[in-house]
């Protein structure tokens, strides 16, 4: 299986940080996560995101009380987390990434379309020409403009004038800004977004307008620009025992991390078949 281009892993939860400090051992007793304290539907402080429950699963299926070192996702996450040895897993990891030993992934979802039932038009495909025509927005990740996989596809196909982006990160003072491009849809501001999976999922039904989602086709636009993602469990790279047992918690407890997801909306892929 290829990795994930530079522009994919920037994209997915901005787990693309720095290299990683030297290892540090994971406290005896302790399930101790890196984790975003305001990053819904994800990870917040008060345990409310789907993250959290994975994690809450983790721990119990290990016998581990859960502790969390909380550090907003932006550059550097990875490497003042995990990297520092203040915590010793990531969830959310996209498969592929390199600074990090992999779990085997406990999901795979993929990019959608949205619009807004009755009222835009029903996009499914990259090259359907609508997206010529009405306002499309895309997801971004931080303050700089780095783009994303829908980004980068719309811009090969010389759709860049009525495409209108939305930061994942925002301010600290911004509420929700993953879903800030879902409000805007539903408002009316633009007629269709292109949105990672697991956030439309959560968004879309909190919306004041019934939205629909679409997966984005085709899956793997040529060369080698991915939309569907595996997404696993993240620890130092030489944690192989903690790794080991992730990945045994993980197959153990399939079906409640299922129906967790599940419970969140989040959009399912087969991330084999993009490999």
């Amino acid at each position: 299986m290829s990795s994930p281009s530079p522009e994919a892993r920037l994209l997915v939860l901005a787990l693309i940080a720095l290299l990683l400090a030297g290892p540090a051992a994971a406290t005896p007793g302790e399930l101790r996560v890196c984790a975003d304290p305001d990053n819904l539907p994800f990870s917040n402080a008060r345990g409310e995101g789907f993250e959290n429950r994975v994690a809450e699963v983790l721990a119990r299926e290990l016998g581990l009380a859960l502790r969390y070192t909380w550090w907003a996702q932006r550059r550097g996450f990875v490497r003042q987390t995990l990297g520092t040895g203040t915590c010793d897993v990531l969830l959310g990891v996209p498969e592929g990434f390199e600074r990090a030993r992999l779990t085997r992934p406990y999901y795979a979802s993929t990019y959608v379309f949205a619009w807004r039932r009755g009222d835009g038009p029903a996009v499914r495909s990259l090259d359907d020409p609508a997206l010529r025509r009405v306002r499309v927005g895309v997801q971004l990740i931080g303050n700089d403009g780095t783009n994303t996989p829908p980004a980068h596809a719309l811009a090969r196909r010389g759709i860049v004038d009525n495409v209108r982006g939305y930061t994942v990160y925002g301010s600290s003072t911004t509420a929700e800004p993953p879903g800030r491009i879902l409000t805007a849809l539903a408002a009316g501001e633009i007629d269709v977004a292109l949105v990672w999976g697991p956030l439309a999922g959560y968004f879309a039904p909190r919306q004041a307008v019934a939205i629909e989602l679409a997966p984005v086709t085709p899956a793997l636009d040529p060369p080698g620009l991915r939309f569907v993602f595996a997404i696993a469990a993240g620890v130092r790279k030489d944690d192989t025992a903690l790794g080991e047992r992730l990945d045994a918690a993980l197959a153990a407890r399939r079906a409640e991390i299922d129906a967790i997801l599940d419970a969140y909306g989040v959009p399912r892929a087969r991330a084999a078949d993009v490999r």
